[in-house]
């Protein structure tokens, strides 16, 4: 117990950071459930584009040198922004080419659909990866490395002081900025009151003069554009990227959206927060309390455990509303 006391500072510090990354996918996730009722699976590989393309552009700064005469900060800015935009128009076109052609058709279409072009974007990005630089595992040049250290132990005793990325912090706030402003529009602006009726009512709403078919292209355009970005800010913690990682990534991200009750976007937040403090505290302490029979590499476990206690005892999620279906 004294182990785990001590590491809890550095396991809060690593699991709100993971969680942002699995908050930010999780919300295009619910987005498009909300409003098509749709389980976008490619949407974890729109992320790992979004990676890939930032890293891209990082190396081509770097060799036009870029680095050294801009600030990161505003590298970093441009970065976000160039990924953001590609990533967006990429799940606007998913949706025209493969989705909307599949709108009344049976879910289960859709879904196996969805999981095609989800193995479509690995092997493209896998082709482009190896063909450019003739492997598929890239690094890309590092911003944000220095560490900062927190002096936790002050605040209880039995604490172990903690360390945090300068990547790290600004994952942290770029992640809550985006949150709130996704937030925002959903609920204050206009377009932001069109998705939610469409969401609610989608053939009402088209009858009261509301473009159905731009609301959705523009749900995937944030959806997509915010996975994008969040791919940027994982590739900048972590460095080394390559085509897979958006599938175990993009499920846990999912299991955080049922967590919160798909569809609520709030709820979205809080269960990618959840679930990335809860992997962290299972990959720091679950070979201490199972006394070395499970080591760390359990720890994604936890996340389909969650998800399967979550279907059977509260199907809605935590913020999430049992809806009676009409007969």
């Amino acid at each position: 117990m004294n182990e785990i006391i001590h590491t809890l500072p550095q396991v809060l510090i690593d699991g709100l950071v993971l969680g942002a990354v699995y908050a930010i996918v999780a919300l295009g996730y619910t987005m498009v459930y909300g409003i098509l009722e749709l389980i976008n699976f490619a949407h974890g590989e729109i992320f790992m584009a979004g990676a890939f393309i930032g890293t891209a552009v990082l190396i081509t700064f770097t060799g036009l040198g870029f680095l050294s005469s801009l600030p990161a900060i505003l590298l970093l800015a441009i970065v976000l922004i160039i990924a953001s935009v590609l990533t967006g128009f990429l799940g606007m076109g998913i949706e025209r080419v493969a989705y909307r052609p599949l709108r009344k058709a049976p879910k289960l279409i859709t879904l196996i659909t969805a999981i095609g072009i989800s193995f479509l974007l690995q092997d493209i990005v896998r082709f482009i990866a190896e063909l450019k630089e003739g492997n598929y595992i890239i690094t890309g040049p590092s911003l944000f490395a220095g560490q900062h250290q927190i002096n936790t132990s002050s605040i209880l005793s039995s604490f172990g002081n903690a360390q945090i990325k300068s990547a790290s912090i600004i994952i942290l706030v770029v992640a809550v900025v985006m949150m709130i402003s996704l937030d925002y529009f959903i609920n204050k602006t206009k377009w932001g009151t069109a998705m939610r009726a469409v969401a609610q009512d989608r053939e009402t709403a088209s009858l009261m003069s509301v473009n159905v078919n731009k609301v959705i292209s523009l749900t995937f355009f944030l959806g997509s554009a915010l996975g994008g970005a969040t791919g940027v800010l994982f590739a900048l913690q972590y460095n080394t990227i390559d085509p897979y990682i958006g599938f175990i990534l993009g499920l846990k991200a999912f299991t955080a959206a049922v967590l919160g009750g798909i569809g609520n976007i709030r709820g979205a937040m809080v269960g990618g927060f959840l679930i990335g403090i809860i992997e962290m505290f299972a990959a720091a302490n679950l070979s201490t309390i199972t006394h070395g029979i499970f080591p760390s590499e359990y720890k994604d476990v936890f996340a389909f455990g969650i998800l399967i206690l979550v279907l059977i005892f509260k199907p809605e999620g935590l913020f999430g509303k049992p809806v009676a279906e009409k007969v």
